[in-house]
């Protein structure tokens, strides 16, 4: 994914609100506007309407005094003194500006009838600042007394408005939280976006790794903002801003970075402004067969998704991290010049990729990757290492060997369960587990930052789905993903999201792919550069999907559906055979669904049908004891490790899914990838998991195909500059700059609206 950092300035631009609360409606005549009253924040960070979805907009709805829709034309008044009131459209949707001036302003929205514009109503919107963006960090790793200055901006230049922050066990601020937070004295300025620090210290003993969060409020808004900190007994201190500061001399990768044009542009009062611009992480060295190294990352990170030509600079750090001011103009360095890329139009490409010559001295040719190496003793924090390459130690998951097959300097291959890490330019360094192979994926692509102007949507098959907490986000496209038990490159990242549970979903690109392509695309040989293989440290956030799955709450119509299942399933009770007993749950395949739960013994061999009655089952190991006791789990995953998927059984699905997959995605267009991976209602079975678009859910999602069980991933589709399921803020911290006429040189139109 490519962050994109969109310029504020006034009347320029409107950022998507908060929907808060309204009132039944106000009166002037022969029509009504419904709400009559309402309350909306700038920005949508982490806020939701009455349907617990993000909402951007306030939608007002005029009423005949017949109760019938009037037909009006809706016009705005009053709001911001420099930002304005917002937009309305024509069917009355409503917008807020994008930042204020003020702590609260009040709009006033009027409906006029189009057959008697004299006739009127209107309603009052209080508008109130919102996050300006995510918490930053947005992730950190502390050990034992740790210590980080967490920022959250604010959508306002100037008034009084602050951030109240509380550590908590949830980022939506509810139950308590670890360690100690020291509040600094919020910035205000009428040239700068409001700035409101904090120092978090981690407690003096940590007893085991696990996260916890800080979570940001302005005031009664419901707007929240969260950093998540993995408070870790290995002691190790981990910041993401570190892989966006600009770097001094050769440097390492892992790091900010993208084409020096990587901006969008727009004429105003005759000047050519920037109005945008995005970027990506810098993520590997490679070397060609006549020893030339380049950098390697996404094509819609070093070539514009196709637009781009070869000689274009390559910079560090990326324009979203410079204020959006192209090299020279800024502090970025140009590091590496476009070579070439695999293009995304053409039907033969299978990756999406790019490679840039490095400049003399601009890079580290030992091809170090920020934080892939060992702890720092003095700092505690991770030090630079280049990828593993040598191919001498085998690749484990949980300590047990993997089967993955590795090619010295061309990467290892994927396998379900395999404990990856990336270093990226927004999230650093984190780690997860592969939960999909031989994914069939679509992803879209457009021509410009502001996603205004599509491209393409390119199908991808064969790559590699990644699911993790915090493992990804906006601008970690193009980092190298690696096996962290060998730090063996196992693919490129380049697109994600997050699915209907909150967990990261990450998709790669297979190294061995990534490599092939670039050599038959160029007529040369690339091998990574690497050195001996070692361990990776493992900053892993969690993946709580089965969790939230046996957290949802079933209806009393799917409770019943499984109650009606459970008597055909006491059929199968059988000691002899290990089927110990048989209860009412919920499915993790299909989150939301009823199952029911078949208790097997740990050594059983018995099989168990995917569904009963057409109710999923979920096969659980467990002693008879538990089940006679009534304490049995109520899902596979009940603090045991649960063993890895055998590659016979692997293989056999990846045959039924090479059958299925394009006709399943052609016949249903809410299913826009379709993978293999490990069942969560039963662990020693494969799934056919399927992404499914969330704004068209079919109404009826089949707990088998062709005999796999099926396994559901509900999110928004795929693209690569920001992740959809819930909106990710804009990155505005810029004023806009004008290129002079006849000339590059930028130059501010205004006082700059800057960050610290």
């Amino acid at each position: 994914m490519r962050l994109r950092w969109l310029l504020l300035v006034p009347v320029l631009l409107a950022v998507a609100g908060c929907g808060g609360t309204g009132s039944t409606g106000s009166s002037s005549g022969p029509i009504t506007i419904a709400p009559g009253t309402a309350t909306i924040d700038t920005n949508c960070t982490g806020c939701v309407d009455s349907s617990g979805q993000p909402s951007s907009y306030e939608q007002f709805t005029a009423i005949s005094s017949g109760g019938g829709a009037a037909s009006v034309n809706w016009t705005l008044s009053g709001g911001d003194a420099k930002s304005g009131p917002g937009a309305i459209t024509s069917s009355g949707q409503y917008t807020p500006p994008g930042y204020l001036t003020a702590d609260s302003v009040k709009v006033t929205v009027t409906a006029a009838l189009v057959s008697n514009p004299s006739e009127t109503a209107s309603a009052t919107i209080t508008v109130t600042p919102g996050f300006l963006q995510p918490l930053s960090p947005e992730n950190v790793a502390l050990g034992a007394d740790g210590t980080v200055k967490v920022t959250g901006y604010i959508a306002e230049a100037g008034g009084t408005a602050s951030i109240n922050y509380t550590t908590s066990s949830s980022p939506t601020g509810s139950g308590g939280g670890q360690g100690t937070l020291v509040s600094i004295p919020c910035t205000h300025s009428s040239t700068a976006f409001t700035s409101c620090p904090v120092t978090y210290t981690a407690p003096s003993v940590i007893s085991s790794t696990g996260a916890m969060y800080i979570v940001g409020t302005i005031g009664t808004s419901s707007s929240k903002a969260s950093t998540e900190v993995l408070l870790n007994t290995a002691g190790v201190d981990s910041s993401p801003l570190s892989h966006e500061n600009v770097q001094i001399g050769a440097i390492d990768l892992g790091t900010s970075g993208g084409n020096n044009k990587d901006y969008d542009t727009a004429v105003r009062n005759g000047q050519t402004v920037i109005t945008d611009c995005c970027g990506g992480t810098l993520g590997a060295l490679l070397k060609d067969n006549g020893g030339n190294y380049y950098i390697l990352s996404n094509n819609h990170v070093l070539a514009r998704s196709d637009q781009a030509l070869p000689g274009e600079a390559i910079i560090q750090p990326g324009l979203i991290d410079d204020n959006c001011s192209p090299y020279p103009n800024g502090a970025s360095t140009q590091v590496a010049t476009l070579t070439n890329f695999l293009p995304l139009n053409s039907s033969s490409t299978n990756a999406d990729a790019a490679i840039a010559k490095i400049m003399p001295g601009a890079v580290n040719t030992n091809g170090d990757i920020l934080e892939l190496g060992p702890k720092n003793l003095s700092t505690d924090e991770l030090s630079p290492a280049p990828p593993g390459i040598t191919c001498s130690i085998a690749s484990t998951s949980a300590g047990v060997p993997t089967g993955a097959s590795c090619t010295p300097g061309g990467g290892e291959t994927a396998v379900v369960g395999m404990v990856v890490a990336k270093s990226g330019r927004t999230t650093g360094l984190t780690c997860a587990a592969i939960s999909t192979v031989s994914l069939n994926v679509k992803v879209s692509y457009f021509k410009n930052c502001g996603e205004t102007v599509p491209y393409l949507t390119k199908e991808y098959t064969n790559q590699i789905g990644i699911t993790g907490n915090q493992f990804s986000n906006a601008g970690d496209s193009g980092s190298l993903v690696v096996d962290t038990s060998n730090a063996e490159p196992v693919g490129l990242f380049f697109a994600g999201g997050v699915d209907s549970s909150g967990q990261s979903e990450g998709v790669a690109n297979p190294a061995g792919t990534v490599l092939q392509e670039l050599d038959a695309h160029d007529g040369a040989t690339y091998t990574f550069v690497g050195g001996a293989d070692h361990q990776v440290s493992c900053l892993n956030y969690g993946a709580g999907t089965v969790a939230i799955a046996q957290s949802a709450k079933l209806t009393t119509p799917q409770i019943q559906l499984a109650q009606a299942a459970l008597a055909p399933a006491r059929n199968l009770v059988n000691p002899s055979t290990g089927i110990l007993g048989v209860a009412t749950g919920k499915s993790s395949d299909d989150p939301g669904t009823p199952a029911v739960l078949v208790y097997l013994s740990p050594t059983s061999t018995a099989t168990v049908p995917a569904t009963i009655n057409g109710v999923r089952t979920v096969v659980i190991r467990t002693t008879a004891s538990a089940v006679a006791t009534g304490t049995a789990p109520t899902n596979p995953f009940h603090g045991v490790s649960v063993p890895p998927l055998s590659a016979a059984v692997v293989k056999q699905a990846i045959a039924i899914k090479q059958r299925i997959a394009q006709s399943l995605m052609q016949k249903n267009p809410a299913f826009f990838g379709v993978g293999i991976g490990q069942s969560y209602d039963d662990p020693s079975q494969a799934a056919l998991v399927i992404y499914v678009d969330r704004n068209d859910v079919p109404a009826t999602l089949p707990p088998t195909m062709d005999g796999l069980r099926t396994r559901y991933i509900i999110m928004s589709r795929l693209h690569v500059t920001r992740a959809y399921l819930s909106p990710i803020p804009t990155r505005s911290r810029c004023s806009i700059r004008a290129t002079q006429p006849g000339g590059s040189k930028l130059i501010d139109l205004k006082q700059p609206l800057k960050l610290p």
